[in-house]
């Protein structure tokens, strides 16, 4: 492996100028600016910026955001009948005959009711497919659904029923799916990404073998273990954290991924109090008596759980489920929760696997379905000041792989003009970015060379400014997968 000289960095958060080599994919050496005289196959000159850990998202649907990038936006849709003519707008162009896609609508505030009847008068005949930004629901036309040889009466499909119905409609084919998501990691590796786990509900290490066989991925990726794969992955042999045979080491085994409920805006997320107006607490996707056995399981054969959970009794069911069984684990979202159950992450050693852009873009909805409880919703701060470990990730598609979106959520509680939503919970840059790095709170001596180089020192920034963070440089293993 070729060696690497980054001439005049600072290394850190306000650090000293430095040169920093590299060598065999490993930071060996951090040095005074020009104390250096060994050779060094390439140089790269930071102009005195500033040089952290290399970014992961520690929670994306790889193929989802893929797609997502090439969709029909709804997100500034403030009614059923304005998603439709939003629809409308974008599809003068659009070959007839083709499945219109739509993503990103919120239909929790919404007045009206969205129904596959208004997608029918506005697009007669035409096949089309919403998709919520959350992922947990489905709005599909009479013509959509007769594509995928189903009857609805809404036309709304909702948690299981929504996946099903995802995975029956017509996608494109495999090679140029790869191709989108070889795409989408390019563009992540422009942010300073060097490693994303991949959550796509498929066979991403069958998926990520074949990718790798025809290019080196941008980016280390961590291939999750979907429910229904679990016997298939113990025979394989495979345990979280092992090393594929393909992609030059940058493809391991990941976590394996369940679901106790669903989420705010399709309001199933799983809750101890009923959404106002309903009655009704969300839904419970995986009990305690079905949750227990695959945890068990899954950890018998070296497989790291991770549980989605985001209302708080879902939460307070996930945790009590790792206690009985006593394995390590992931809980992911955790969104809202009970005083009492945010110390028990760091008691059971937990991670809180959280995606912080949620909280602006659900401020709203949580204001409304969650009224009376938003003091305990996206407890950034509760969960860190109780000793428990933070790692930051998108939920791409639901928002942008953009780790720099993710760090001024975090930071700031807000993504507009308004004042920061419950600022108590906000949490600092530092914290923030080891949250966003794996855990690693800066560049040493011995380290893998996964690094991200910044034309600013995110210090003192504004939460507008860290999105907006200008990235010089992405190193992966030593080798530089992004220069501007």
């Amino acid at each position: 492996m070729d060696d690497l000289l980054l001439r005049r960095v600072r290394v850190g958060l306000q650090g000293p100028l430095a040169d920093v080599r590299v060598r065999d994919g490993v930071v060996s050496a951090v040095e005074e600016p020009g104390a250096g005289t060994g050779f060094a196959a390439r140089v790269l000159d930071g102009h005195g910026g500033t040089l952290l850990p290399g970014l992961v998202d520690a929670h994306a649907h790889l193929v989802q955001w893929a797609g997502f990038r090439r969709r029909i936006p709804l997100d500034g849709a403030r009614s059923a009948v304005g998603a439709v003519e939003l629809l409308m707008e974008k599809l003068l162009d659009a070959p007839a005959g083709e499945l219109v896609v739509g993503v990103g609508f919120r239909d929790g505030l919404w007045p009206d009711r969205p129904h596959k009847d208004l997608l029918q008068r506005a697009l007669p005949g035409r096949a089309v497919a919403l998709f919520s930004a959350d992922l947990h629901t489905l709005w599909l036309s009479p013509a959509a659904l007769k594509l995928i040889g189903r009857e609805h009466p809404t036309g709304v499909l909702l948690e299981n029923d929504c996946m099903s119905a995802t995975a029956a409609l017509p996608s494109a084919p495999v090679e140029v799916q790869d191709a989108w998501v070889a795409d989408a990691l390019a563009a992540a590796a422009k942010r300073g990404v060097t490693s994303v786990v991949d959550y796509e509900y498929a066979d991403t290490v069958t998926d990520w073998t074949r990718r790798a066989a025809t290019a080196k991925p941008a980016t280390r990726v961590s291939c999750v273990i979907a429910r229904y794969l679990l016997d298939e992955t113990i025979q394989r042999g495979h345990r979280t954290g092992d090393v594929l045979d393909a992609g030059e080491g940058l493809l391991t085994v990941g976590p394996f991924k369940l679901f106790v409920d669903g989420s705010l805006n399709t309001r199933t997320a799983y809750c101890h109090d009923s959404y106002p107006g309903s009655g009704e607490n969300g839904l419970l996707e995986l009990p305690p008596e079905e949750l227990v056995p695959l945890l068990r399981r899954a950890h018998e054969h070296g497989l790291t759980p991770a549980v989605h959970a985001i209302g708080d009794h879902a939460n307070t069911i996930a945790l009590d489920a790792f206690a009985e069984v006593g394995c390590p684990g992931r809980i992911e979202h955790a969104q809202l929760l009970r005083p009492e159950d945010v110390p028990r992450f760091a008691a059971l050693g937990l991670v809180a696997s959280v995606q912080p852009a949620h909280q602006p873009d659900d401020r709203d909805v949580a204001d409304r379905h969650w009224h009376g409880r938003t003091d305990r919703a996206y407890a950034y701060r509760a969960l860190l000041e109780s000793g428990a470990r933070l790692e930051l990730g998108s939920d791409a598609p639901v928002a942008p792989l953009d780790p720099w979106d993710g760090i001024a959520a975090a930071v700031g509680r807000t993504d507009d003009e308004r004042p920061p939503w419950h600022p108590e919970q906000a949490i600092p840059l530092a914290d923030a970015l080891a949250a966003s790095s794996g855990g690693r709170r800066g560049v040493q001596v011995g380290d893998v060379a996964d690094l991200v180089l910044t034309a600013a020192d995110p210090s003192g920034l504004s939460t507008k400014e860290l999105r907006e963070m200008p990235v010089s440089a992405t190193i992966v293993a030593g080798r530089p997968t992004y220069l501007a």
